[in-house]
């Protein structure tokens, strides 16, 4: 098969297009034909070695977690799925080998969920990782519920974007902090838009939450944590994918997880209408590094995605 993989750490100019070996199959996976595959901070940061003290690399690695396609085959003691099903996971092992930028992927079936209906194969590649993400920690350290007041951090981002309509959905209000840039999104999302400046930024929050917000989700860490953990309320929650220092502050430290039936609550939502997801540019397969390097630039409205014909 087609592959894009890298043989050591490093930034996008590791990344090589070409042959490798078509995946085998386990007996609790499925064989999917690649059509889309999204691209993570985390795709470059576990390229970069960022994550070597707490994964494993088999080289040749093939980056990408997240995908959608189409069942090609499934393994012997698999009865969730059938060949032709068309799918979406977000397919993390606990090692770096057999990623998502490929013509195939061999998928355990506890990552994999049917893909939403009402979107196309390069919208439902964009979904997995952010939306399990926010729909998980706003559900497990976060435990959000309605009338609660929710403050979303980057929330014009991927994760953030996904947290703030899935809060609104829970029946929360969402305050959500972003860059100038991105203050005319996160108001169309229906949060309440505060802009990131230390200075100003705990006045900006007490603002719309003069008492404190009852949860936080932060997803960049930093400065903008340490200031949102004394905007809690009494009882206030803290969680954060971004910054261990949360557990000095009270919070939670936060991983997301494959999960079958989060991911198909999520596509539920999708073809509800609940939860929209925006794809802000596509590359083909063999411009995966482009790819990467658009990711890592930021300032882009929507999600970058991987496309295999």
């Amino acid at each position: 098969m087609k592959a894009i993989s890298y043989r050591r750490y490093g930034g996008p100019e590791v990344l090589v297009y070409g042959e490798l070996p078509d995946p085998k199959i386990g007996p609790d996976a499925v064989l999917v034909r690649v059509r889309a595959a999204a691209v993570n901070p985390v795709d470059w940061k576990c390229q970069a070695g960022y994550l070597d003290g707490m994964m494993d690399a088999v080289f040749p690695v093939i980056p990408g977690w997240d995908v959608s396609g189409v069942v090609v085959r499934p393994g012997v003691s698999v009865t969730e799925f059938a060949e032709g099903d068309e799918v979406m996971g977000y397919v993390r092992e606990d090692f770096l080998s057999r990623g998502t930028f490929a013509e195939y992927v061999a998928a355990p079936v506890r990552t994999l969920a049917r893909k939403p209906r009402s979107v196309g194969f390069e919208e439902s590649a964009a979904l997995p990782l952010v939306g399990l993400t926010a729909y998980q920690a706003l559900r497990l350290p976060l435990a959000v519920g309605p009338g609660d007041t929710v403050l979303v951090h980057a929330a014009a981002g991927g994760v953030g974007s996904m947290g703030v309509q899935i809060a609104r959905h829970l029946g929360c209000r969402v305050i959500g902090a972003a860059r100038e840039a991105g203050r005319e999104r996160v108001a169309e999302l229906g949060a309440e838009p505060v802009v990131y400046d230390e200075a100003t930024f705990a006045d900006q929050v007490r603002t719309f939450a003069p008492q404190g917000v009852d949860a936080v989700l932060d997803t960049i860490g930093g400065p903008f944590l340490r200031l949102s953990a004394g905007l809690l309320a009494p009882g206030g929650r803290l969680a954060s994918i971004a910054d261990g220092e949360v557990l000095a502050l009270g919070g939670r430290y936060f991983w997301v997880r494959p999960d079958p039936v989060d991911l198909a609550a999520l596509a539920d939502l999708v073809d509800e209408g609940v939860v929209t997801v925006r794809v802000a540019r596509t590359f083909p397969l063999e411009q995966a590094a482009d790819a990467q390097r658009a990711n890592a630039a930021g300032g882009l409205n929507g999600k970058v995605v991987v496309t295999v014909p």
